[in-house]
């Protein structure tokens, strides 16, 4: 029992000796998360690691047919990853032991698609050993990721490979120590190399691994661990449906825990679910999984981290970052940069806590007694707890400041171990001696952080104004984190004018067109920038005009511009949205060029408006998440001189791209043309309609 848990004890029976009646404690409500459960929450922040044979090949996902001779990683260090997690606050690391080529990054004895049979260290490396050791000594937990699909394995889809799959896990979570999670990749079935069939297999993910009994097998060979999986069958933790890095601003740790899992409640959860399966947000500092030089301009910013923070952790929710291992083996130094100042942001943002020495009060109070007064909030034990009697749904808590204070960020705590009970509530301030609204939200669970404008008020008030059961709050906190200047966007239009939008509205936005960094004596924009069609390698700041403090750079290379293109496979005007440099618009094939088997691929043809050498191609889907499903996976590019005689350039998928999608750049060998074609061969849905919001092309 933890030792406040025996002090409140203690005190209730000293009190009752003595002659004073004690209210019974709260009553939990709904379903509980188990010990695990509260472990892993607490944890809030751990990194995810990608490395894999891919990283060779450039390629966001293995086929299963590489050669694991190109696996070389010269200067791995495992230690330089848990020393750059521990930096940056984590408390854990769950490494891609298998992705779905099959390679393993283990000496597995069960498949010879590994490490032990690669050249470097004479194959005898055993990367998850290392990591787990370099987690140990710098206090970190550890965890595994193994990729239930294996496009390597002859055996995959039939009944023989689920023998093989436990057979890795057993290995997995038997040889290298406590494993504090364990993830299982929804991403199942497809075309693969398996073992030489070079064919597409398809399995029912629901009933094919026989998920309740290898969960079994998981939890008999580590009791302590919490298993993470796509959506539902007593999983622990949930998916919430995205990797971009959020989860709904309505988020219930609970789910039904079994049946289909509708896209809704993976990012909202369900209020009246019957299990406790709270969200994992998981999202890579770079916009794919593992690492492609290309986007060393990508790493996410300070102010996008910051954003997903708050839309995580301060969603009642985890947050797992990932980092993309370089070949070399070592984390990217720009990514250890990024998640210093994330780390350094967050404590600076979280660093004077103005309730600490505020007043609480209340007027509901559990039988008005001492043991669940309002000051329980704000102390600093999240066992002990503010209550109301168990017939109250609506309350409020007060905190009165000794002097006028200026805030902008509000913390706030339920008991989870009692259950998620808040269904609404608001935040007030005390401004001039009236209370002005600062903001009005749904749940809270283990934790909700809220940011508003600054405001100086000399009091702050919560009002729940429902819950499933009586209030109970565990801790209040309100902090005045500093503004970081969020750096421009920049775009740019068919026509090749480039535009630039302050990310803050008073700012002044300085750039340069040569790569070079940008200062507060560089071109200030005032109009789009035209740029004569050429390429361009544009960056960008944001200034504070008062405080002369500047945002991180904006980065974006522009290729030749678009504005002698012509859509020549459709006469919709609308097609054109492909090409107006808009994220923000997409077109889609109208019902009659909408493919119904891969037999008919969809093409967008393209003339360029003269001959250019073109070394690759760039793919972006549409970025509205609530539209049609039409996003293509699999795709053939050709080219052509006359637009009739066509040369194909390139064929293959964009792996991911349903959970991430950004943009997808394709390269081949250097050939000229005039005319391009893009077909869709397969899309995330058969027969739906093929979506484009960005369509553009790599010149040498």
């Amino acid at each position: 029992m933890p030792k406040t848990l025996l002090f409140r004890s203690a005190f209730f029976l000293l009190t009752s000796l003595a002659g004073f009646a004690q209210p019974t404690p709260p009553q939990p409500v709904g379903p509980l998360p188990s010990e695990n459960q509260l472990r892993w929450q607490k944890m809030e922040y751990y990194a995810f690691i990608h490395f894999s044979i891919n990283t060779y090949t450039d390629m966001a996902w293995g086929l299963g047919n590489e050669d694991p001779k190109l696996f070389n990683p010269t200067k791995m260090d495992c230690r330089q990853w848990a020393r750059i997690c521990k930096e940056a606050g984590m408390k854990g690391i769950i490494f891609t032991a298998k992705h779905h080529s099959g390679f393993c990054l283990w000496p597995s004895k069960y498949t010879d698609y590994s490490v032990k049979n690669v050249p470097w260290r004479n194959g005898k490396a055993d990367i998850v050993r290392e990591l787990a050791d370099a987690c140990k000594e710098y206090g970190l937990k550890f965890g595994v990721y193994l990729s239930p699909w294996d496009r390597n394995h002859a055996d995959y889809g039939k009944p023989e490979y689920i023998t093989y799959f436990r057979n890795q896990l057993t290995e997995l979570l038997t040889n290298y120590g406590d494993i504090f999670e364990i993830w299982f990749d929804g991403a199942n079935g497809g075309s693969g190399y398996y073992g030489g069939a070079n064919e597409t297999r398809k399995i029912d993910s629901k009933t094919y691994y026989d998920w309740l009994d290898t969960y079994k097998l998981v939890r008999k060979l580590q009791p302590n661990i919490v298993i993470w999986n796509d959506g539902g069958d007593r999983a622990d933790l949930r998916w919430v449906g995205t990797e971009a890095g959020y989860v709904g601003e309505t988020n219930w740790s609970l789910l039904n825990a079994t049946g289909d899992v509708a896209e809704e409640q993976l990012r909202h959860g369900v209020e009246n679910g019957n299990a406790w399966v709270p969200g994992e947000v998981n999202t890579s500092i770079r916009p794919e999984w593992f690492y492609h030089e290309r986007e060393d301009r990508k790493v996410k910013t300070l102010p996008q981290l910051m954003d997903i923070y708050y839309n995580s952790i301060g969603r009642n929710a985890t947050l797992l970052l990932n980092f993309p291992i370089m070949p070399n083996g070592l984390i990217n130094e720009l990514d250890e940069k990024a998640v210093q100042a994330f780390a350094n942001a967050t404590k600076e943002a979280f660093a004077v806590n103005l309730a600490r020495n505020a007043k609480a009060t209340a007027p509901q109070v559990r039988s008005k007694s001492a043991a669940y007064d309002a000051g329980k909030a704000i102390d600093a034990d999240l066992d002990s707890y503010w209550a109301t009697d168990d017939n109250i749904r609506n309350a409020s808590l007060t905190l009165q400041f000794a002097k006028p204070t200026a805030f902008n960020r509000f913390l706030v705590q339920e008991p989870i171990r009692l259950g998620q009970r808040v269904k609404s509530f608001t935040v007030e301030a005390l401004v001039d001696g009236n209370w002005k609204e600062i903001a009005k939200e749904t749940t809270i669970g283990y934790k909700r952080i809220l940011r508003f404008p600054t405001v100086e008020a000399t009091q702050l008030r919560l009002t729940i104004l429902d819950a499933k059961g009586s209030p109970l709050i565990s801790n209040l906190e309100v902090y005045k984190a500093p503004l970081i200047l969020t750096p421009p966007i920049v775009t740019r239009n068919q026509a090749g004018d480039i535009q630039i939008k302050p990310g803050d509205a008073e700012s002044e936005v300085y750039y340069t067109l040569d790569g070079s960094m940008p200062t507060a004596s560089s071109s200030k924009y005032t109009a789009p920038v035209k740029t004569n069609n050429g390429k361009v390698d544009l960056k960008a700041i944001a200034c504070n005009p008062f405080t002369k403090q500047s945002s991180v750079v904006s980065e974006e290379k522009f290729d030749i511009a678009r504005s002698n293109w012509k859509v020549v496979s459709t006469d919709a005007k609308s097609a054109y949205q492909a090409l107006d440099g808009n994220p923000g618009t997409s077109w889609h094939q109208p019902k009659s060029q909408r493919q119904a088997s891969l037999t008919m691929p969809a093409d967008l043809v393209i003339d360029l408006g003269k001959e250019e050498t073109l070394v690759g191609f760039r793919y972006l889907p549409a970025q509205n998440w609530w539209e049609e499903a039409s996003i293509i996976t699999h795709y053939q590019f050709e080219v052509s001189a006359d637009n009739a005689n066509w040369k194909r350039v390139s064929e293959g998928e964009f792996s991911n791209i349903k959970n991430s999608p950004v943009w997808q750049t394709k390269s081949f060998e250097p050939t000229k043309a005039r005319y391009i074609k893009l077909s869709a061969l397969k899309n995330t849905q058969e027969g739906s309609a093929s979506g484009y919001a960005e369509i553009d092309i790599v010149t040498q």
